[in-house]
Protein backbone atom coordinates (compact mmCIF):
# COMPACT_ATOMS: atom_id res chain seq x y z
CA UNK A 1 0.00 0.00 0.00
CA UNK A 2 2.75 2.41 0.80
CA UNK A 3 4.29 1.93 -2.65
CA UNK A 4 1.07 2.97 -4.41
CA UNK A 5 0.71 6.12 -2.35
CA UNK A 6 4.22 7.28 -3.26
CA UNK A 7 3.53 6.93 -7.00
CA UNK A 8 0.26 8.84 -6.67
CA UNK A 9 2.00 11.65 -4.72
CA UNK A 10 4.75 11.87 -7.36
CA UNK A 11 2.17 12.23 -10.17
CA UNK A 12 0.45 15.10 -8.34
CA UNK A 13 3.72 17.00 -8.01
CA UNK A 14 4.50 16.90 -11.75
CA UNK A 15 1.75 19.37 -12.69
CA UNK A 16 3.08 22.69 -13.96
CA UNK A 17 1.29 25.87 -13.01
CA UNK A 18 1.36 28.13 -16.10
CA UNK A 19 -0.46 31.14 -14.64
CA UNK A 20 2.78 32.96 -13.64
CA UNK A 21 4.08 32.29 -17.16
CA UNK A 22 1.00 33.92 -18.71
CA UNK A 23 1.39 36.91 -16.37
CA UNK A 24 5.03 37.26 -17.37
CA UNK A 25 4.16 37.17 -21.09
CA UNK A 26 1.58 39.94 -20.61
CA UNK A 27 4.08 42.06 -18.68
CA UNK A 28 6.66 41.62 -21.46
CA UNK A 29 4.04 42.49 -24.08
CA UNK A 30 3.13 45.71 -22.24
CA UNK A 31 6.83 46.56 -21.82
CA UNK A 32 7.55 46.20 -25.54
CA UNK A 33 4.46 48.20 -26.54
CA UNK A 34 5.39 51.06 -24.20
CA UNK A 35 9.05 51.19 -25.25
CA UNK A 36 8.40 51.03 -28.99
CA UNK A 37 9.39 54.15 -30.90
CA UNK A 38 6.73 55.13 -33.40
CA UNK A 39 7.85 56.85 -36.58
CA UNK A 40 6.17 60.19 -37.01
CA UNK A 41 5.16 61.19 -40.52
CA UNK A 42 4.06 64.60 -41.78
CA UNK A 43 1.03 63.20 -43.59
CA UNK A 44 1.86 64.69 -46.98
CA UNK A 45 4.11 63.70 -49.86
CA UNK A 46 7.00 66.09 -50.48
CA UNK A 47 9.44 65.92 -53.41
CA UNK A 48 12.66 66.57 -51.48
CA UNK A 49 15.80 67.69 -53.31
CA UNK A 50 18.93 65.56 -53.24
CA UNK A 51 22.01 66.52 -51.21
CA UNK A 52 25.44 64.92 -51.14
CA UNK A 53 25.80 65.75 -47.43
CA UNK A 54 22.43 64.28 -46.32
CA UNK A 55 22.63 62.37 -43.03
CA UNK A 56 20.33 60.65 -40.57
CA UNK A 57 18.81 62.95 -37.95
CA UNK A 58 17.35 62.29 -34.50
CA UNK A 59 14.21 60.20 -34.17
CA UNK A 60 12.74 62.37 -31.40
CA UNK A 61 12.03 65.50 -33.40
CA UNK A 62 9.21 67.68 -34.70
CA UNK A 63 8.53 66.94 -38.37
CA UNK A 64 7.01 69.67 -40.54
CA UNK A 65 6.41 69.67 -44.30
CA UNK A 66 6.40 72.60 -46.72
CA UNK A 67 4.66 71.73 -49.98
CA UNK A 68 5.06 73.24 -53.45
CA UNK A 69 1.65 74.88 -53.01
CA UNK A 70 2.92 76.79 -49.96
CA UNK A 71 1.12 74.67 -47.35
CA UNK A 72 2.77 74.00 -43.99
CA UNK A 73 1.72 70.54 -42.76
CA UNK A 74 2.11 68.93 -39.33
CA UNK A 75 0.59 65.54 -38.48
CA UNK A 76 -1.42 65.39 -41.70
CA UNK A 77 -3.10 68.76 -41.07
CA UNK A 78 -2.37 72.07 -42.79
CA UNK A 79 -1.34 74.47 -40.00
CA UNK A 80 -0.01 77.40 -42.02
CA UNK A 81 2.96 79.56 -41.09
CA UNK A 82 1.06 81.02 -38.14
CA UNK A 83 0.57 77.56 -36.64
CA UNK A 84 4.26 76.65 -36.56
CA UNK A 85 5.21 78.62 -33.45
CA UNK A 86 2.31 77.33 -31.26
CA UNK A 87 2.94 73.71 -32.30
CA UNK A 88 6.69 73.92 -31.70
CA UNK A 89 6.37 75.75 -28.37
CA UNK A 90 3.73 73.26 -27.15
CA UNK A 91 5.95 70.27 -28.05
CA UNK A 92 9.08 71.91 -26.58
CA UNK A 93 7.56 72.69 -23.17
CA UNK A 94 9.35 69.89 -21.31
CA UNK A 95 12.60 69.96 -23.29
CA UNK A 96 13.77 71.67 -26.50
CA UNK A 97 13.45 69.37 -29.51
CA UNK A 98 14.92 69.69 -32.99
CA UNK A 99 12.62 70.62 -35.89
CA UNK A 100 13.04 68.91 -39.25
CA UNK A 101 11.39 70.56 -42.23
CA UNK A 102 10.68 68.47 -45.33
CA UNK A 103 10.71 71.08 -48.07
CA UNK A 104 9.45 70.44 -51.59
CA UNK A 105 12.10 71.47 -54.12
CA UNK A 106 9.53 73.78 -55.78
CA UNK A 107 8.55 75.57 -52.53
CA UNK A 108 9.12 79.28 -52.03
CA UNK A 109 12.40 80.20 -50.33
CA UNK A 110 10.75 83.17 -48.62
CA UNK A 111 8.10 80.93 -47.09
CA UNK A 112 10.80 78.53 -45.92
CA UNK A 113 12.60 81.36 -44.11
CA UNK A 114 9.36 82.36 -42.39
CA UNK A 115 8.76 78.75 -41.24
CA UNK A 116 12.34 78.52 -39.91
CA UNK A 117 11.90 81.81 -38.02
CA UNK A 118 8.61 80.67 -36.49
CA UNK A 119 10.18 77.35 -35.40
CA UNK A 120 13.10 79.17 -33.76
CA UNK A 121 10.73 81.61 -32.03
CA UNK A 122 8.85 78.56 -30.72
CA UNK A 123 12.05 77.54 -28.85
CA UNK A 124 13.18 74.72 -31.16
CA UNK A 125 16.62 73.38 -30.27
CA UNK A 126 17.72 73.57 -33.90
CA UNK A 127 16.10 73.54 -37.33
CA UNK A 128 17.20 71.16 -40.10
CA UNK A 129 16.05 70.58 -43.65
CA UNK A 130 15.32 67.08 -44.93
CA UNK A 131 16.82 65.97 -48.24
CA UNK A 132 17.20 62.76 -50.19
CA UNK A 133 20.71 61.27 -50.17
CA UNK A 134 22.45 62.26 -53.42
CA UNK A 135 24.56 60.12 -55.70
CA UNK A 136 28.03 61.05 -56.82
Amino acid sequence: MRYRRTIADAEELTEINVSPLIDMVFILLIFFIVTTVFVEETGTEVDKPQAMTASQLEKNSILLALTAKGEVVYGGKEIGVGGVRPVVSRLCQTEPMPVIIQVDKHASAGLLIRVIDEAKLGKARNVSLAAEPGTS
